[in-house]
């Protein structure tokens, strides 16, 4: 009798990564990646390498691609609010995580340096 055997030696990880202009399921999407990272880094990202290395670098909490806002840029104080979402399978796991920002100032600021979401 065969035994069943996977598919791959990675467990798999295929996300989506979109920006949104709202703050709720109405969202707009303004920006959209994919990003495969098993076997090799791949999809629509502009740097699917260096965005894999980002995330696993998160050990898998999405949060920690936050970054404290840089100390030396301003924002103005208005409301406008900017979505990032990441959806799919991160090394097996089901994902579907999100992070609301006042404005795309503060976005800026706060993934300054990110790969992940630089699309």
């Amino acid at each position: 009798m065969a035994q069943a055997q996977p598919a791959s030696l990675y467990a798999p990880s295929a996300m989506v990564f979109t920006v949104a202009q709202g703050d709720d399921s109405a969202a707009t999407v303004v920006r959209a990646s994919t990003l495969s990272c098993a076997p090799s880094a791949q999809g629509t990202h502009p740097d699917p390498k260096a965005a894999c290395t980002a995330l696993k670098a998160t050990g898998g909490s999405f949060d920690r691609l936050l970054a404290a806002p840089h100390p030396g840029r301003a924002c103005p104080m208005h409301y406008d609010p900017v979505t990032v979402t990441a959806d799919g399978v991160w090394q097996g796991s089901r994902v579907a995580w999100k992070h609301t920002f006042s404005n795309a100032c503060a976005m800026s600021a706060t993934l300054n340096g990110n790969v992940v979401f630089a699309f």
